[in-house]
């Protein structure tokens, strides 16, 4: 079982990513950003962990790139 994961809500992702709604949305209907967990019938949140990998990620690529 995981132990001390951390939810962030939508305006928390928008911040952290400095994405609009819109733009999350189509990055997760192209499988290219993490999934939302389900919380409700009309909410839902990211792990903070998969968040931070993401960006992790483009950070990794930009630098790829420069070679």
């Amino acid at each position: 079982m995981m132990s001390n994961l951390t939810l962030l809500r939508l305006p928390d992702v928008m911040k952290k990513t400095s994405l609009k709604k819109s733009w999350i949305y189509y990055l997760i209907d192209r499988g290219e950003f993490p999934q939302p967990v389900k919380l409700g019938a009309r909410s839902v949140a990211w792990v903070e962990s998969e968040i931070n990998d993401w960006i992790a990620e483009r950070i990794r690529q930009r630098a790829k790139g420069r070679k």
